[in-house]
C-alpha cells in the first residue's frame, strides 16, 4: 500500500508470525535455496532458473546503500513464484520537502517467475521472469536463466534485459525476429501498474552469471556472481559507481527458517540482510496440545434409549468435538445430531470425536449409524455419518485409515425424520476481546504508519438464523499524527479519506448489524442485512447463492444501497449514498485446487466492471490469492496504479497456535488504495458459510485424522 491504504492484521507482523510458527511450519529441503538481493530465489543482484519447494513463504529485507528492499516471495504452485517489493531509495525524498518531510522515495513493485521445464540429468533447469511486471517499471526487467547443479555446486548462466542489462553487453537476441526488439521504451510506465507489453524482451541485453556453493558446514553457502547491471542508469538519476562486475556474498543459516545473508556489491558497497521463511503447504501448525484428548473408550454401558442422558451427551459433543447441539433425533439404527462446529476446521475430525463420544454413551449394539448434520446460522449445509462398526474396527487396528474413510459418508442433508429425544436450548449472547493492528504502508508521510487496537467483538441471536453483531475498537498506541497527505482523487471519495476516518476518533465503532440467514431450497441459500456495514458504509443490502451439494461451481447476487458514514465512525453520516452489488460466479478447478471467482456489477464510487479473483487453498487450509479489477474509470481518472490489485494470504489461527479454531486472519496487499473498483467489506459471505457442502474439502482435512 502506497499513498494512503488499510490493512487488517497486515505486512508489519509477518516477521513475528513466521518467527512464531516456524518450528512447526518450516519444512527446508536437502537442497536449499536462497533469496535474492530482489527477493525470489537467485543468486544476488541477479536472478537464477531455481524454484523453491511448492508453498514456500520467505519475507526478506536487505540494504544494499542507497537502496533498502523489503519482499515476500511465495509458490503458489510448483512452477511458479511470485514477489512483491518495497524499495527505499535512501537518497531520494519522496516529493517535496513541504509535502513529505524528510520521507525517502518508495518504490513498490510484482515480479513472477515461470519454469520452464525442471532439471534433469543431463540439461539444466530453466526459467522465463519479469521484475517490476506491473509496478513504475523504475526496476524493471526480463530475463531467461538456466541452473545447473554439479555436486555441491549450483551454475546459472542467463541473458536479462531492461534493469538487469545496464552493462548492454549483447544486442536484443529477439532483434533478428523483429526490429520492434531491438529498441525498449523508457522505464516509466504511465501511471503505473500497467503491463508494458511493448517494452519486454525489448533493447540491449546482458549476460549474467554466477554460482553458488554449498560448504562442507552445512549452514553456510557462499555466493559468486558475474552482474549484468553497469549501475549507470539508475532510477531518479541516481547513478552509482562500479568497480567490479564480480559480486560475492555468503548466506549463513540459522535455523530451518532464518537466514542471515552479507556480501560485497559493486567492489565497493556491502550487503546484509535477513531472510525468514516457511512452508504453507506442509505446514501443520503445533500439537494441538491444549486440545482436549479424544474421549478415552468406555465399557458399554448397555443402556436403553430411554434411560441414556442425552443432555449430558449433548455438552460433552460441545466439550470435546466442538459440536453446539440443536437437537437430537433417533431413527431405527441411527442417531442423528444437527447443529453447528465451532472448534475444528477439518470436519472428519471432529465426526470422529463425535462418533466416540456418541459410541461411549449409546452402547454397542444398539445403532448402527451416527450422523452430524452440519448447519450454519440456522442452515442445513451437509451431513457426515459413520458407521460404529467402522469407527471401532480403527480403533482396535482391525482397519487402517482408508478403511475408516470407507465407513464415513459426506452427503446432502435429507428430509428424513425421527423422534425427536433432545432440544438444547440457544445461548443467544456471545463475546470475546482481541487485538487489532491498522497500517498504511508505503506512503508519503511515512514508511510505516500504524496502530493497535483493543476490539471488543459480541454477537446476540435472536434465532439460530437471525442475530445482531457489532465490534468496537479502542485505541491502544499509534504513529497517526504524521498522518497528512490523503491521496488525490477525480472520482467519489469513497476510499481516498481513509486518513479521516484512522486520525479523526480513537474511539470507533467499526461495525453493527443485523443479519437474517434462509435455506430456501436444497440448493439455495439467501440472507438479508442492515446496518453499519463496514468502517465507512452503512446501509441495508441481501445476498442470493446457488451452491449444489459437491458442485464445482456457484452462483451468487448481492445488491446493497449504501450511505457513507462520518469519520468518527459513530452514528453519523455524510451526504454520499449509492447502489452497489454484483453478480459473482465461483469455479472450483482441479488444478492445484484453485478457486476463480469473477464478478461484474457496480462499485461504490458508480463505476461498472468487473473483478478476477484466482486463490489457492492448500490442504492445511492456507489460501493464497490475487485480484485484479477493471472498471469503465480510465487509467487517468483512477490515478497513480492504472487498476486496483493486489494479493492476500488467509492463514487458520490453528497454524500458529496449540488450541484448534475456525478463526482465520488474512494479511493482503495492494500497492495503492484508490476509488475505482472499490467494493463494499461485508462481514458475511454466503459461498464461505457453506463451504461444508464441499466433499474435496471434507476429503483434505481427513489425513490429519490420525495425528
Amino acid at each position: 500500500m502506497s499513498k494512503c491504504g488499510k490493512t487488517g492484521l497486515r505486512l508489519a507482523t509477518l516477521p513475528l508470525l513466521i518467527s512464531v510458527s516456524l518450528p512447526a511450519l518450516a519444512e527446508i529441503p536437502a537442497q536449499r535455496t536462497t533469496q535474492s538481493d530482489f527477493g525470489g530465489v537467485g543468486l544476488m543482484q541477479m536472478p537464477s532458473a531455481r524454484m523453491p519447494p511448492e508453498g514456500s513463504f520467505s519475507f526478506n529485507a536487505n540494504r544494499t546503500s542507497p537502496y533498502s528492499r523489503y519482499s515476500i516471495s511465495v509458490t503458489p504452485v510448483p512452477w511458479m513464484e511470485g514477489t512483491l517489493r518495497y524499495v527505499a531509495i535512501t537518497n531520494r525524498r519522496y516529493g517535496e520537502e513541504d509535502f513529505s518531510g524528510d520521507q525517502s522515495l518508495k518504490d513498490k513493485s510484482l515480479d513472477a517467475k515461470f519454469r520452464l521445464w525442471q532439471e534433469s540429468y543431463w540439461l539444466p533447469e530453466v526459467s522465463v521472469g519479469f521484475r517490476d511486471l506491473a509496478g513504475t517499471g523504475l526496476f524493471s526487467g526480463e530475463f531467461i536463466a538456466a541452473s545447473k547443479r554439479w555436486f555441491d555446486l549450483d551454475f546459472t548462466l542467463g541473458i536479462g534485459w531492461g534493469y538487469l542489462a545496464g552493462t548492454g553487453d549483447i544486442a536484443s537476441p529477439l532483434g533478428a525476429i523483429d526490429d520492434r526488439f531491438k529498441e525498449r521504451k523508457g522505464s516509466t510506465v504511465g501511471e503505473g501498474g500497467d503491463f508494458s507489453f511493448d517494452s519486454y524482451f525489448r533493447g540491449r541485453a546482458s549476460v549474467f552469471a554466477g554460482v553458488e556453493y554449498q560448504t562442507p558446514w552445512d549452514p553456510l553457502r557462499l555466493k559468486l556472481e558475474f552482474d549484468g547491471n553497469d549501475y549507470q542508469a539508475e532510477p531518479q538519476a541516481n547513478n552509482q559507481p562500479r568497480d567490479s562486475r564480480v559480486n560475492i556474498g555468503a548466506v549463513y543459516q540459522v535455523t530451518d527458517g532464518i537466514a542471515l545473508n552479507a556480501g560485497w556489491q559493486r567492489g565497493n558497497e556491502p550487503m546484509i540482510g535477513i531472510s525468514f521463511t516457511t512452508n504453507l503447504k506442509t505446514g501443520r501448525g503445533p500439537d494441538k496440545s491444549l486440545d482436549p484428548a479424544p474421549e478415552p473408550r468406555r465399557l458399554s454401558p448397555g443402556v436403553s434409549g430411554q434411560q441414556i442422558d442425552w443432555a449430558d451427551v449433548s455438552a460433552r459433543l460441545q466439550d470435546n468435538a466442538g459440536f453446539a447441539v440443536e437437537h437430537i433425533e433417533v431413527r431405527d439404527d441411527e442417531v442423528i445430531v444437527q447443529g453447528e462446529q465451532t472448534r475444528y476446521r477439518d470436519e472428519a475430525i471432529a465426526l470422529n470425536r463425535a462418533a466416540r463420544v456418541l459410541d461411549n454413551s449409546l452402547g454397542e449394539g444398539n445403532y448402527d449409524w451416527y450422523t452430524l448434520v452440519n448447519s450454519n446460522y440456522g442452515m442445513p449445509m451437509s451431513e457426515q455419518s459413520i458407521r460404529a462398526e467402522g469407527l471401532r474396527d480403527w480403533e482396535q487396528n482391525r482397519a487402517d485409515d482408508a478403511g475408516l474413510r470407507r465407513a464415513m459418508v459426506h452427503t446432502e442433508t435429507s428430509t428424513r425424520g425421527g423422534e425427536r429425544v433432545h432440544e438444547e436450548p440457544l445461548e443467544p449472547f456471545d463475546w470475546g476481546v482481541s487485538l487489532g493492528y491498522v497500517q498504511n504502508l508505503g506512503g508519503p508521510d511515512g514508511f510505516i504508519l500504524y496502530q493497535f487496537l483493543a476490539n471488543f467483538n459480541a454477537e446476540y441471536r435472536f434465532r439460530r438464523n437471525s442475530w445482531v453483531s457489532g465490534s468496537i475498537g479502542v485505541n491502544l498506541t499509534n504513529n497517526f499524527d504524521k498522518f497528512e497527505v490523503d491521496g488525490p482523487s477525480a472520482l467519489p471519495r469513497v476510499r481516498t479519506d481513509i486518513r479521516r476516518y484512522l486520525t479523526d476518533s480513537d474511539e470507533v465503532l467499526e461495525n453493527l448489524q443485523y443479519t437474517y440467514t434462509h435455506r430456501y431450497s436444497r440448493d439455495i441459500y439467501a440472507m438479508g442485512y442492515f446496518g453499519l456495514l463496514e468502517n465507512m458504509f452503512g446501509g441495508v443490502g441481501g445476498e442470493v447463492l446457488y451452491r449444489p451439494f459437491n458442485s464445482n461451481i456457484a452462483l451468487g447476487v448481492d445488491v446493497n444501497w449504501v450511505k457513507q458514514r462520518g469519520f468518527k465512525q459513530d452514528f453519523s453520516f455524510r451526504d454520499y449514498s449509492t447502489m452497489t452489488g454484483h453478480i459473482t460466479s465461483y469455479w472450483q478447478t482441479n488444478f492445484y485446487n484453485t478457486l476463480v471467482k469473477t464478478s461484474a456489477g457496480r462499485y461504490l464510487a458508480g463505476d461498472i466492471g468487473g473483478t478476477l479473483e484466482i486463490s489457492r487453498r492448500f490442504d492445511n487450509g492456507v489460501t493464497i490469492g490475487a485480484w485484479a479489477t477493471q472498471t469503465d474509470v480510465s487509467s487517468e481518472d483512477f490515478g497513480e496504479g492504472s487498476f486496483d490489485k493486489g494479493i492476500y494470504f488467509t492463514f487458520p489461527f490453528d497454524a500458529f497456535f496449540a488450541r484448534s479454531s475456525l478463526s482465520e486472519g488474512t494479511l493482503d496487499w495492494r500497492p495503492l488504495t484508490r476509488d475505482g473498483g472499490a467494493k463494499l467489506v461485508r462481514q458475511y459471505h454466503l459461498y464461505d458459510m457453506t463451504r461444508t457442502r464441499d466433499t474435496d474439502r471434507f476429503n483434505d482435512g481427513f489425513q490429519f485424522i490420525g495425528q
